[in-house]
């Protein structure tokens, strides 16, 4: 990572690791930067976490990242938004996000090490491997940190009939006898997914979907427990008659960009096998 902080009026005084603390640092990586040769300094000169910092300062934050992944070739990922600090794709269905024993070179975090070869790759959300849509990644450990848990998502689904509840709320645990599937049972933990229907067609339906809770599989485990699975999903009772894998697509992020502050919403529109299920409706 490389990281320039100009101190402001209001922070002249403070001490280097207050003023880190304060600007969403984690103790982890400061105490990283410490660690590295230069990690932090102040016009060239090594500046330590106790020292004072004084308006107009420029701190300079630097060390190098880690766990770099194979970079692909001939993988292409369109690129929704990018600033200094995150970049989101719009991941096709068929990728996974991360390598695995199965998926070594063909992954997004392949296609991000291929552009961004000095980086680590640390995706803020994750997608299931068929499931398409955006995925927010963060070039910095810093803005890694400071994206957790403050975006918000929001997925298209088309389900095989008409769902009768537009709140479901049950919760979620592991499949005893799988290490994938997950099932509704009392005593998974929280999840409510919230839901609104935007077309029909032919016994498919077009949702808007909101999780308030982010569960493994919990849109699919979700839509199966209504009776209405997602087409195509065949582990949660879907059938591939139409579209080869779940019709799911994560079609908006919103989040505050650590690079300026301000509030960014992105979308990525509907792919065409998804598409296909809701023609001449």
């Amino acid at each position: 990572m490389h990281a320039e902080l100009e101190v402001q009026p209001e922070e002249s005084g403070l001490a280097l690791g207050t003023l880190l603390k304060q600007r969403g640092y984690s103790r982890r990586l400061v105490t990283r930067l410490k660690r590295t040769e230069g990690g932090i300094t102040r016009d060239g000169v090594l500046l330590r976490t106790i020292d004072s910092v004084s308006a107009g300062d420029i701190i300079i934050l630097s060390c190098p990242d880690s766990k770099l992944l194979e970079p692909a070739c001939g993988l292409e990922v369109p690129v929704i938004f990018e600033d200094s600090e995150l970049v989101v794709f719009n991941k096709p269905p068929a990728m996974p996000v991360h390598p695995s024993m199965k998926h070594r070179d063909d992954t997004l975090g392949n296609y991000f090490a291929r552009i961004y070869p000095s980086l680590t790759f640390r995706p803020v959300n994750r997608l299931d491997r068929d499931t398409s849509g955006c995925v927010l990644a963060a070039k910095t450990q810093y803005a890694a940190a400071r994206l957790q848990g403050s975006f918000g998502k929001e997925y298209l689904a088309v389900c095989c009939g008409r769902p009768g509840t537009l709140m479901i709320d049950a919760p979620i645990a592991r499949e005893r006898e799988s290490l994938i599937k997950r099932c509704v049972r009392e005593d998974g933990k929280p999840a409510l997914t919230e839901l609104s229907i935007i077309q029909e067609h032919e016994g498919f339906t077009l949702c808007r979907v909101l999780p308030k809770t982010g569960r493994t599989h919990q849109i699919r485990v979700h839509f199966s427990y209504i009776g209405c699975p997602l087409a195509g999903d065949e582990l949660y009772g879907g059938s591939r008659a139409h579209i080869a894998r779940q019709a799911l697509h994560c079609a908006r992020l919103s989040f505050i960009s650590p690079a300026d502050g301000s509030l960014h919403t992105v979308e990525a529109p509907l792919p065409e096998d998804m598409k296909e299920l809701l023609k001449n409706s």
